[in-house]
């Protein structure tokens, strides 16, 4: 395609929203960039942007060039991730991702496999995002929640993670400790600001308490946990969190319900690879050990 830098061009226009933050990304001139805008727009005898004062918003024409774009980005991505996971060694980047609250457990693991395999770089990613198996994005992925269920994975039963509702002597220092379940709604709770979480825990709570009571909500499961710590609320850790913080009290025994089931999942093209297959091993072999220990 003679004209793919200009497309490509104007698809970095479009996701930054301004000529300079394409210019970065693409690693050109700024105007480079609006050369290949004018010219792709005069070739194909439409406008692909409205140019104002913050920056370029696509057209519907726009939209529609820019829709076939990101397919074929997408695809690049994909295929530059299957490429890289094909090596027959374990080197290389392993890119590992999870949700937040994860990272306390996970961390330890991976350090653990770079110890045995220094010729591995660790990329881990997480977040509210789901990264994306079939477009290269990771190489394993580490959901909670309902089986993930996306074509092309294999996915695997991990391990269930038993939850604790705690409070930091902050809080207890303040407010006391609830008297049982029915007292909940006398206390102050740290929460998602996700009202669409599908987090068992999460869902439990906000079915036994008023609006009210959730006076502390965050996006960043790190954050929630810094405010619990900080005595904002009540609040959900990992039953693992709260064994080893001697600073943090159990406010109710764990309830089974509150559980999350963690599952192991990979992509059919990259789960036979030898790096992904070394990892996948050494991360159920420390879960084989933890449960001896």
């Amino acid at each position: 395609m003679d004209n793919w830098d200009e497309i490509r061009t104007a698809f970095q226009v479009a996701r930054k929203g301004t000529v300079s933050g394409a210019a970065e990304v693409l690693g050109v001139h700024h105007a480079t960039v609006i050369r290949h805008i004018d010219a792709l727009e005069q070739r194909l005898g439409v406008k692909l942007f409205q140019r104002h004062a913050r920056g370029y918003t696509a057209t519907e024409a726009g939209q529609d060039l820019l829709q076939v774009a990101q397919a074929t980005d997408d695809q690049f991505t994909q295929l530059a991730g299957r490429i890289k996971g094909q090596g027959e060694g374990v080197s290389g980047d392993l890119v590992i991702t999870s949700v937040d609250l994860l990272s306390q457990w996970l961390t330890p693991v991976m350090v653990a496999f770079q110890d045995a395999y220094p010729e591995v770089r660790i990329r881990y990613r997480s977040g509210v995002r789901v990264f994306r198996l079939e477009y290269g994005e990771a190489h394993v992925a580490i959901r909670a929640g309902n089986m993930p269920e996306e074509p092309d994975n294999v996915v695997q039963p991990l391990v269930s993670q038993r939850i604790a509702l705690v409070a930091s002597s902050a809080y207890i220092a303040r407010h006391g400790l609830p008297d049982g379940i029915d007292d909940l709604r006398n206390h102050r709770f740290v929460t998602s600001d996700d009202d669409t979480s599908r987090a068992p825990f999460e869902r439990w709570l906000r079915a036994k308490l008023p609006e009210d009571c959730l006076t502390y909500r965050a996006t960043d499961l790190r954050n929630m946990h810094d405010a619990i710590k900080a005595g904002a609320g009540i609040g959900f850790v990992m039953e693992q969190e709260y064994e080893a913080d001697p600073d943090l009290t159990e406010v109710i025994p764990s309830m089974d319900e509150w559980t999350a089931p963690l599952w192991l999942v990979t992509h059919v093209d990259l789960h036979r690879t030898t790096k992904v297959q070394a990892f996948l091993r050494f991360l159920k072999d420390h879960l084989k050990e933890v449960g001896r220990s």
